[in-house]
């Protein structure tokens, strides 16, 4: 455990940031499996809307510094890939 004034601040600054990136990436979670849910399913509609959410959370996540912004190009692209395939 830290003695230091400074160090004991730094802890809990830490531990509040891990929750809200915990936050952050659980609703990014929870939009990837609504999408997927609606692929599988077939809804096209709900499919493009979720696809929506999710690329937003996406941006949001990756502009916070919650995930690298190249991990959240690759998730969205595959993403729309999966949704263009639906199309087809």
């Amino acid at each position: 455990m830290a003695n230091i004034k400074s160090a004991k601040k730094r802890i809990k600054v830490i531990e509040t940031k891990t929750l809200q990136n915990r936050m952050v990436k659980s609703a990014l979670k929870t939009t990837i499996k609504k999408f997927l849910a609606a692929v599988a399913g077939g809804n096209l509609e709900a499919a493009k809307a979720e696809f929506k959410a999710s690329a937003r959370a996406l941006d949001m996540a990756a502009s916070k510094g919650v995930i690298h912004k190249n991990k959240a190009a690759r998730v969205k692209s595959r993403l729309s890939s999966k949704l263009n395939g639906l199309n087809a």
